[in-house]
Formats: C-alpha cells, structure tokens, sequence
C-alpha cells in the first residue's frame, strides 16, 4: 500500500463553494480542492480530518458509522442547510488513531454522537463529491498548545503508511474583522511568507517553528485565535519531509495558502 500525503488545506467561508460567487472569490480556491484526488498516489482508504470547528479535552474522533451534519453556519441561504455529503465513518479507524495517541501519552477517545462540521463536509463535498472515501473528524486539543499538535501528527503518521489521507482543514489567515480590508493585505502577506518558509523546512526547523508561530511577522494579526492554523501542526507533525506549498492566492484581499507534507 502507498504512503499517503498530508495537506492543510482551506475550507472557505461557511458553504461559500456553494452559493453563486459573481465576484470569483471563492474560484480558485474551489478548483484547488478539486484537484486533490489526483494529487494522491491512489485512492485513499479512508480520510482523517482534523478541523478548527471542533475542541475538546484531550483529542476526540468521530465513531459513528454514519455521522450526520452539523450545519455550524449561520445566517447563510435555506438550501445550504439541506446540503448532503454521506459520506461513511470509519470506527475502526477512529478506534486505531485514539489507540495511536493513547500510547503516544496523548487523552484521546470517540464521540459516536458528533457528526461532520462544515471544516469538514463543504471541503470534502468538494473534493470527493461522490462523498465514497470513509470519513473520521479528528479534534483539537483545547489548550491549543502548537507542540502538543505537531506530536500529535507524529503519532499518527503510521495510519499514513495504512493508506490514510491525513488532511488538516482551516485557513492560513483566519481575522474575521480583516477580510476585505485592504489594510489587511500586507500583513497577511508577510505572515504568508514566514508561514511558507516555515512549512517548507525540513522537519526539525519546521516544528521549531511552527511551535512559536505566535512569535512570527503578523502572526497574531492573522491569527486573533488560532483554531483555524493549529490544523496544520497536526498535517505537518505527521510527516518527515519538508513541506510544498500547493496554492496560494489573495481571497477577500488576504493571503491564503494551502500546504502538501509527503
């Protein structure tokens, strides 16, 4: 079986890739997604999701067997709340990731009432809308601790070799107040460029880094809370090699980018 990537991807704004989108600002990111199957050596087994729309003690996985979803958006048009993505859990894989932590020192076990949020489903519905590939939803930690993320990718880099696509899901700039600020665009820039430079280092650089991300140019302005970047310690703990940027473009006049860890 082939080795899988890990990626930290952006999910967009809401269920932005399904609502007519005149100005284009969601076009390029969509055909980003789509284009994930094809950069993976074969299909994956199963998809391991880690979103910035879930906390809790410890880590936690989705463990039921088809997990509904929780339309955690808000004042968006009717049908965007009767969008489907039935795409399957996978207990025995949600079981063998909480093991994996567990014996790496971790607190991790499975929710079997908690469905998919939208960091997970509108990506996906995207990227595999046939919604076929098995589907687990991996929390954060809620100390939101950067080091404690990036460990718990390296733990679970062996469900990689297990033919598991190991998909970090947030955004690279995530401040509410400066999307479609232009005074936002610089800055998002210039933490883009530390964040690039740090992701593309080889492993040891990158977790040195990554683990005082708060510490980078316009960190904490691109960042107000850093739910939506911690997704990516997981993606890139989980790999060894030096990361590849695979999309990057200006949406809502902020830098967004998109991260490949093989």
């Amino acid at each position: 079986m082939t080795r899988q990537p890990s990626f930290y991807i952006p999910h967009g704004g809401g269920p932005c890739f399904f609502m007519p989108d005149p100005q284009g600002n969601w076009t390029s990111m969509a055909e980003f997604l789509r284009s994930l199957p094809a950069r993976l050596p074969e299909p994956p087994m199963a998809i391991l999701v880690v979103s910035g729309h879930w906390e809790t003690e410890g880590f936690a996985f989705t463990g039921a067997e088809t997990p509904a979803l929780l339309f955690d958006y808000y004042g968006f048009p009717q049908h965007t709340y009767e969008l489907r993505f039935d795409a399957p859990g996978a207990p025995d894989l949600a079981s063998e990731a909480a093991r994996l932590l567990r014996e790496a020192g971790f607190a991790a076990g499975l929710d079997s009432q908690r469905g998919y949020d939208h960091g997970v489903f509108v990506p996906l519905k995207v990227s595999w809308p046939e919604a076929e590939v098995p589907v687990v939803e991996m929390s954060l930690d809620r100390s939101l601790d950067p080091a404690l993320h990036l460990a718990a990718g390296k733990a679970l880099a062996p469900l990689r070799d297990q033919g598991v696509l190991i998909l970090g899901s947030g955004m690279s700039f995530h401040n509410m107040r400066g999307y479609g600020n232009p005074a936002s665009t610089a800055p998002s820039q210039t933490f883009d460029a530390w964040l690039t430079a740090a992701a593309t280092s080889d492993a040891e650089a990158r977790a040195a880094a990554l683990a005082r991300w708060a510490e980078a140019p316009a960190g904490r302005f691109s960042h107000p809370r850093e739910e939506h970047l911690l997704p990516l310690m997981v993606a890139a703990g989980a790999s060894d090699e030096a990361g590849e940027k695979v999309y990057s473009d200006l949406v809502l006049g902020t830098a967004i980018s998109a991260f490949q860890f093989n």
